[in-house]
């Protein structure tokens, strides 16, 4: 239970985010929950292309609500010199400003880095592309699934002689937007010595070379003789890890280590089985690798899933089921974690998303709630930095601020 006894972490801090898709936008989220001012600033007249992925409901995108919770929405016309000049005075009032375009992309529009933090020296700008801002690549386009298969990421997962299958999770772009995140607060706190901001280069292909924990590894430091590739199911260098059939479903067992490798070896194969020396250590049972794999895997298809987990959980031996997003979205532990949240959207009514992980305390970090509609928030922005209501009016009719029909009916 949270006491919320202190100020969300990012409590007056605005972000100005001017990105689209997922990493720039799941990192603003983040940002939004740890309670900073977080306006989306999009263009007329789509928005972000995220708007038009798939979930859809009512015209609303599911995968654009799940990562532009807790943000105002401002839709302006950065071609017309007045809605440039607009926002110019709204990055002149920010603390951080997000992008995720091609390097040089906003150079041309006048809101790349240098000119920014000319205006504005204590800017913390974050930039987000395929490959970086430097190197043979920079230039060239790209998405997750481009940064994973570069990466080799791709290389170690699926069945050997197949084609490697997708991770069918964001992974490249989740983990930029999370090292986002935290170079963002970094910059944030070195400012506070400094007076200045600085510019973040984040590339989605760096951030997938910076996650191997194992394989780059192996090759460098066997001096290239140790090339990882696809092993299936399981991992031939930490034997017993990896994922087994039972008689209605599947699931994974981590028996690696030498005392869980014990209390394993005792439920499928007796105090025999257990007290053989040559497999108590990872040599040892890599070397038997088969035979063990055999064995677990005549065990694991006697029983059910659940049968399984039961026992291995009775043994002290790590085990999951490998559930499906129902059984997750059921499972208590989901909800004991408030990783669900119910929110109330103008338009739907109530929907739930699922929420991010970190919690803190002595503060609240549930979205403040949902993702604005296009342009939803322009009249409110723009009053903020000093427009009349006659200076509003004038930029909706020329088209330089731009909303979705639906939040004329809200303001009705």
């Amino acid at each position: 239970m949270h006491k919320n006894t202190q100020k969300l972490p990012l409590a007056g801090i605005r972000v100005i985010d001017y990105s689209h898709f997922l990493a720039g936008p799941h990192m603003s989220r983040c940002l939004s929950a740890m309670g900073a001012e977080v306006i989306k600033v999009e263009r007329p007249v789509a928005g972000d292309a995220g708007r038009a992925s798939p979930t859809m409901v009512g015209g609303q995108s599911g995968y654009f609500m799940q990562q532009n919770m807790g943000k105002q929405g401002l839709c302006v016309n950065l071609r017309d010199s007045r809605g440039l000049a607009l926002m110019h005075q709204l990055t002149d009032s920010a603390d951080v400003f997000v992008e995720n375009y091609r390097p040089g992309a906003l150079n041309k529009l006048g809101l790349g880095y240098e000119e920014l933090s000319r205006r504005n020296p204590k800017l913390v700008y974050c930039s987000v592309s395929a490959y970086g801002h430097t190197g043979p690549d920079a230039a060239r386009a790209g998405f997750g699934l481009i940064a994973e298969a570069k990466s080799g990421a791709m290389s170690l997962i699926g069945v050997p002689g197949e084609p490697p299958p997708l991770f069918r999770m964001p992974i490249a772009d989740m983990y930029a937007g999370m090292h986002g995140v935290s170079a963002i607060c970094a910059a944030l706190f070195g400012r506070v010595s400094s007076g200045l901001g600085q510019h973040i280069d984040i590339a989605l292909y760096d951030c997938m070379v910076s996650m191997h924990d194992f394989a780059a590894q192996s090759y460098l430091l066997s001096g290239g003789t140790e090339l990882p590739v696809q092993t299936g199911h399981d991992l031939p260098q930490s034997t017993v890890y990896g994922s087994f059939t039972a008689k209605d479903g599947y699931l994974v067992i981590a028996a690696q280590m030498s005392d869980t490798w014990i209390s394993l070896a005792r439920l499928i194969g007796g105090e025999a089985y257990a007290a053989d020396s040559s497999l108590h250590d990872q040599a040892g049972r890599n070397a038997n690798r088969e035979s063990i794999l055999a064995k677990v895997r005549g065990w694991t298809l006697s029983r059910s899933v659940r049968d399984c987990c039961a026992e291995l959980d009775a043994a002290g031996v790590p085990a999951s089921p490998v559930q499906t997003i129902d059984q997750v979205l059921a499972d208590p532990q989901t909800m004991a974690r408030g990783m669900v949240v119910e929110q109330d959207h103008p338009l739907l009514g109530k929907i739930s998303l699922p929420n991010l992980p970190f919690r803190f305390s002595d503060c609240d970090t549930l979205p403040s709630g949902p993702a604005p509609l296009l342009g939803q928030h322009n009249r409110d922005i723009a009053a903020s930095l000093g427009y009349s209501e006659a200076d509003i009016d004038t930029l909706v009719n020329d088209g330089v601020l731009y909303a979705e029909e639906s939040v004329k009916l809200l303001d009705e």
